[in-house]
């Protein structure tokens, strides 16, 4: 079981396809990258003298050699680390550290920060640049044979985002990328040679994650020059790759339906957009809807289950004579197909439908445990169940809405108060475009709500506005006791709203 298998199998039956595009370029037919994976693949066993199991790090922006290196590294029987390229040398310094990486590729525009780090970490052998003569070198030797790998052998080092701490590493099997390749056939959208995947998001997360299972089926997988993810040149692509798939963040998906134009624009081409990572709100994905048609499919999970715990399919998303259809739109759908799911009270108990409580999960896609840290792999999986820190509830159908990070919840005078409530309904203010709320210490209530607003371009709203919208829809406890009108809220590198920024900063600010 090896995931470079997948690779080489699927160049035997469409090698003259192409498997890799930069821009509109085609850069490798499978049978290239094929060839390149089993030459680099070799040189990383022989030259650099890896053995099975040990680390290879992968650091760049979107980039068509990140598929060779990727897939070399598993031909090799080798384990992969991708590292944000927006990180800063110092946090790419921990995590080489803690994997104990011993080669680590990186973009030329990086070096500078990268290559000084082999004299620091204890492991690193080598850091080798992705372009030039001595990269293209590592390709003039023979094509060796792919290694075995074992079902339970580490095939991605998976590091979290770590908005609260030093990040923790995923450990990812070649068994648990297999049941989420699997599981994308089966829950999210079928995939052939004639489509192609086009990766803005980070090949590093979740848009890597997802060129798995096109990459098994012979799918085109292109990477915009930018390196990353642009509303105008994504809209510009379209034309050129007809079935066009996409990863996208929330705050992608909504930047690139309020493009101005894009009501206009010929978006025919796109055949899906499967978003998650952070809260949808019912508002912007009703908008996305109108703008895009049928195209939505939502997932929910995480790193330790990668991609893969519930999803809200297509079909679900164009329900609209559903009784529940609102509601259906604000959940994260149903259980995956090879995933059980549950929402638990603190003693693991299972709670009732319509009560909120932690949601833990357990199949073939779960994480193997965090790399080095029994400790945290103990306390996430405990009773074989990830833990996963999320809140949410099921309906009687088995939907589940998620509400917040169980660290998010605000409790004010021993009642919940769930942000992603209150920030649904301020976005319903029409110069409102972005909102977050997270709570502020109060000496008699514990914690009270505060709502940083992003407002529209030229509009304005007042905080009065805002209090009457909060009592029509919710209980008085619930507003915010509190705004903050912003330019932007703080997110990390993968466009999730940093709300522990927003708490210190209202800390800093002392009393109410």
């Amino acid at each position: 079981m090896n995931q470079a298998s997948l690779l080489h199998k699927v160049a035997l039956s469409f090698g003259g396809r192409p498997a890799v595009t930069a821009g509109t370029e085609c850069q490798y037919t499978y049978s290239e990258l094929s060839d390149r994976t089993a030459r680099l693949g070799g040189v990383l066993r022989d030259s650099f003298g890896l053995n099975k199991g040990d680390r290879v790090a992968v650091m760049m922006k979107n980039a068509p050699s990140f598929f060779e290196v990727l897939y070399a590294t598993w031909h090799a029987g080798l384990a992969a680390v991708p590292i944000n390229a927006k990180l800063h040398p110092r946090e790419a310094a921990f995590i080489l550290d803690n994997s104990g990486t011993k080669v680590c590729f990186i973009s030329d525009d990086l070096i500078d920060g990268i290559s000084p780090l082999t004299t620091e970490v204890r492991s690193l052998q080598a850091v080798v640049a992705t372009s030039g003569p001595d990269y293209d070198a590592l390709f003039e030797g023979p094509a060796e044979p792919m290694t075995d790998c074992g079902a339970d052998d580490l095939a991605w080092l998976f590091y979290t985002s770590g908005t609260t701490g030093r990040p923790k590493g995923a450990m990812l099997t070649q068994r648990n990328l297999l049941a989420m390749v699997m599981n994308y056939y089966a829950d999210m959208d079928g995939i052939g040679p004639q489509d192609c995947m086009i990766h803005g998001a980070p090949l590093s997360h979740g848009s890597g994650l997802f060129a798995l299972p096109h990459v098994a089926k012979g799918a085109n997988n292109v990477i915009p020059l930018s390196g990353g993810f642009d509303a105008e040149e994504t809209l510009a692509l379209l034309p050129h790759f007809p079935n066009a798939s996409f990863f996208f963040a929330p705050t992608m998906l909504t930047r690139l339906v309020n493009l101005p134009g894009i009501g206009e624009a010929d978006t025919s081409n796109i055949k899906t957009i499967v978003y998650g990572g952070g809260p949808m709100y019912v508002e912007d994905t009703l908008k996305a809807l109108e703008v895009l048609g049928p195209k939505l499919v939502q997932l929910f999970g995480q790193g330790e289950s990668p991609m893969t715990i519930t999803g809200l399919s297509r079909a679900m998303h164009m329900d609209t004579r559903h009784p529940d259809y609102l509601k259906r739109l604000g959940s994260v759908g149903i259980a995956r197909t090879d995933v059980d799911v549950r929402v638990v009270d603190g003693n693991d108990n299972d709670l009732p439908v319509g009560e909120m409580g932690e949601v833990v999960c357990r199949g073939d896609v779960i994480m193997a445990g965090y790399w080095n840290n029994p400790e945290a792999s103990r306390e996430a999986l405990r009773g074989g169940w990830l833990h996963t820190g999320d809140v949410g509830a099921f309906d009687e159908f088995g939907f589940l809405t998620l509400m917040d990070r169980a660290k998010d919840m605000i409790i004010s005078g021993g009642t919940n108060i769930y942000p992603r409530e209150v920030e649904e309904v301020l976005l319903r203010h029409e110069a409102v475009s972005e909102c977050s709320v997270v709570g502020r210490h109060h000496p008699d209530w514990g914690e009270e709500a505060v709502a940083f607003v992003v407002t529209a371009p030229e509009r304005s709203v007042t905080e009065a506005e805002l209090d009457a919208l909060c009592l029509e829809h919710m209980a008085r406890f619930k507003r915010p006791k509190g705004y903050r009108f912003v330019a932007a809220v703080p997110k990390n590198n993968y466009g999730k709203v940093l709300k522990t920024e927003l708490r210190a900063q209202l800390a800093a600010e002392g009393k109410p």
